[in-house]
C-alpha cells in the first residue's frame, strides 16, 4: 500500500510571492504562510502561529504572482517536500516546504476590489466570496 502525502492549510501570506524564472522558462514562486490557532492555558487565551514555506511551480506560480499578496487569506492544498543543501560554510541544511497543487483565495468580495484580474481592470466574476484557482493555470471566469 502506498502512503498519502497531503497538506491542507488556510492562512495569511507573510509577504508577496517571490517569483523566479529558471532555465527552460520554468517559473517558481514562494512565500511564507502563517496559520494561527488559539487555545486556553491557565484560563488565558493563547494564540500560536506556525509559519510554512509554500512553493508553487509553472502556471500556478504565474497565477500566484498576479493575484496573491501579503496579508491575503488563502486555502492551499499540496504535498510536503524536504530537501537539503549546503550553506556557504559547507554545512548540510534541510528545509521542509509545502509544494502547492492548487489554491483558493478566501475573503470578502470587497477584498478583491483592488485585485487585478484582466487588462481591462474588471473584477473577478466568482460565485461566493472566493477566487478558485485551477492547477492547470486556467482561471474560473
Amino acid at each position: 500500500m502506498s502512503g498519502i502525502n497531503k497538506v491542507i492549510l488556510v492562512g495569511h501570506l507573510g509577504k508577496d510571492p517571490e517569483v523566479r524564472h529558471l532555465d527552460g522558462g520554468v517559473t517558481v514562486a514562494s512565500f511564507p504562510l502563517a496559520t494561527s490557532e488559539t487555545y486556553n492555558k491557565d484560563g488565558k487565551r493563547v494564540e500560536q502561529t506556525e509559519w510554512h514555506n509554500i512553493v508553487l511551480w509553472r502556471g500556478l506560480a504565474e497565477v500566484a504572482s498576479k493575484y496573491l499578496q501579503k496579508g491575503k487569506l488563502v486555502y492551499i492544498e499540496g504535498k510536503l517536500r524536504t530537501r537539503s543543501f549546503e550553506d556557504r560554510e559547507k554545512v548540510k541544511k534541510y528545509v521542509t516546504e509545502v509544494v502547492a497543487e492548487n489554491f483558493t483565495i478566501l475573503g470578502r468580495k470587497s477584498d478583491f476590489e483592488n485585485t487585478p484580474v484582466t487588462t481591462d481592470n474588471s473584477t473577478p466574476k466568482s460565485e461566493g466570496d472566493y477566487l478558485d484557482v485551477d492547477p492547470s493555470g486556467d482561471l474560473p471566469f
